[in-house]
């Protein structure tokens, strides 16, 4: 009895040594949550003007005529950037994506197209490399705080391997922030331009651009920046979303760790009390064994 006493208390003191973890996790989450919060917001703006031009200029000016807005033929092969983190205890956050990463390299092979893997975070290149998986390449240690030079790096890496043809389309795989509550896997091809509608806008004259010096020179310019800009928006939403997602698993795991706490106590005091009892009719015992000795 005394053993299965001792086993409990040390198991009560681990569960509560991994609450404490547990709860600063959560508290750094929170914390991290909201600077991610405000990158994100600050940063859609930007992204969304520059993609909203660019697909208007892509649908207005039939003449247009440039290596970035080529829709090729034969997709022979498609660069694929997963984005995942660096670090777990966020729950089903990088599971979400790489699932969502699967189902779009699957969709692509159906598709006789071959999926080149460009990998950011630990979680998605220990993923794959535990699978033997062939990775193009990898970014790591950039995923708690992006900053806009790392999704350059990223940008130049895959738009090079686009202009010189050894990919046709560029995706990218990303959590898309929500809400602290809500946040979704999602796959987006980036080159070619999507033309994307947007939001019901009443009728309006289509915009009429002038291009100083000339076309040519102001793609080269916005194109690959637009590129950059989607990258580095979909790597705050990543960010975003893995802290959210790493807030509410510290939560779960800390709440659950206050019942599992509760239990051990509960059955800790029934082993005590039973010992206490036997101690006491073992006591009993021995006195009525020594009355009945003395008589």
């Amino acid at each position: 009895m005394p053993a299965q006493l001792r086993v409990v208390r040390r198991r009560i003191r681990s569960v509560q040594s991994t609450k404490k973890i547990t709860n600063a996790q959560e508290l750094i989450a929170a914390s991290r949550l909201v600077r991610a919060q405000q990158r994100v917001t600050q940063s859609r703006p930007y992204t969304r003007q520059l993609t909203t031009a660019l697909s208007e200029i892509a649908t207005t000016e039939g003449r247009l005529d440039h290596a970035l807005l080529e829709r090729r033929e034969e997709i022979r092969a498609s660069a694929v950037v997963v984005m995942t983190s660096d670090r777990g205890f966020a729950g089903p956050h990088n599971a979400n994506i790489l699932r969502t990463a699967e189902e779009l390299q699957a969709r692509l092979r159906q598709d006789g197209v071959d999926p080149r893997l460009y990998v950011v975070g630990r979680k998605g290149v220990g993923f794959y490399r535990f699978r033997r998986r062939e990775m193009v390449q990898t970014w790591t240690g950039v995923s708690d705080q992006p900053r806009y030079d790392d999704a350059r790096t990223v940008a130049r890496t895959v738009l090079d391997a686009f202009l010189e043809q050894e990919v046709d389309e560029i995706h990218v795989v990303f959590a898309d922030f929500v809400s602290a509550m809500i946040q979704r896997p999602v796959a987006l091809r980036v080159i070619p331009l999507v033309v994307e509608a947007g939001e019901e806008r009443p009728p309006q004259p289509l915009p009429m651009y002038v291009f100083e010096p000339d076309v040519e020179s102001v793609l080269d310019a916005l194109l690959p920046r637009y590129v950059a800009a989607r990258i580095y928006t979909a790597m705050l939403e990543s960010a975003a979303s893995e802290w959210s997602a790493r807030r509410r698993a510290m939560s779960a795991a800390t709440d659950n760790a206050d019942k599992l706490v509760e239990s051990l106590t509960r059955e800790y005091n029934q082993a005590r009390q039973a010992q206490i009892t036997q101690e006491i009719m073992e006591i009993v015992g021995g006195a009525e064994a020594l009355q009945q000795d003395g008589s």
